[in-house]
């Protein structure tokens, strides 16, 4: 069975989609990643041992506009299971990490995020093998928790301290024409998992990438079977 087009609209005050080559002073792509997309629609619905979600288009509501902020961080990594394990057990104190300013593990970093973000978001559910026969069920489940505004976790965008917001679109329903923006962004992050199969979250990361052009303020984001995506040699498989 074809899947049916699902289509939400996501706003927010702030938003970050961090270019990877950019991570330490954060620098964001003009549109929202098809990764960051994806999570929107998983943070509404999904079971990832029964399909997975694909963003097939984006449409910017709002043209894209910058906005450079400054926030104070950590440089220290979070310690280890074994560690947290105590702390959470009890058996060891927990030791905090102070991002205050004068903290020793401080550091004020520059962001360059977006602002007053609005897009309409188009996904089909892709059923993994042994799961075809219930895309009706999956698609029904995904509109009566959208369409109620609920979700699983808060969706956000890009950053967990950007909270977004949603709303489910009727079969049909249009709204508001895109942003008359063209722009040839060049090689995209399109996701950091391998989506050819159910994942695990012990998985490596697997990083993908397409190259990315919004005409008329439409990103069309091609399948992730595509050629047009630029996928790293599987581990066991030699070039």
């Amino acid at each position: 069975m074809t899947p049916s087009r699902q289509t939400i609209e996501v706003w927010g005050a702030l938003a970050c989609f961090t270019r990877p080559e950019l991570k330490v002073e954060r620098f964001s792509y003009p549109v929202i990643t098809p990764s960051a997309a994806r999570g929107i629609f998983d943070a509404i619905c999904v079971n990832r041992h029964e399909y997975r979600w694909q963003i097939v288009q984006i449409e910017m509501l709002e043209p894209p506009r910058f906005i450079a902020l400054r926030r104070n961080e950590v440089k220290c990594k979070a310690p280890t299971d074994r560690t947290i394990g105590q702390w959470m057990s009890g058996s060891a104190p927990p030791q905090t990490i102070l991002a205050g300013a004068g903290e020793e593990a401080n550091t004020q970093r520059q962001t360059m995020a977006l602002k007053n973000v609005r897009y309409r978001i188009h996904a089909e559910v892709r059923p993994w093998p042994g799961f075809e026969d219930r895309v009706v069920e999956m698609e029904a489940k995904f509109r009566r928790i959208a369409g109620s505004g609920k979700c699983f976790y808060q969706p956000y965008l890009g950053c967990r301290e950007f909270p977004a917001f949603f709303r489910l679109l009727d079969h049909g329903e249009t709204g508001p024409p895109p942003a008359q923006v063209d722009a040839r962004i060049g090689w995209m992050l399109y996701d950091v998992f391998d989506l050819s199969r159910p994942g695990e979250s012990t998985d490596r990361p697997f990083i993908t990438l397409f190259e990315a052009e919004v005409k008329g303020g439409v990103l069309e984001v091609p399948p992730f079977e595509s050629d047009r995506v630029l996928k790293p040699p599987k581990e066991g498989r030699h070039a």
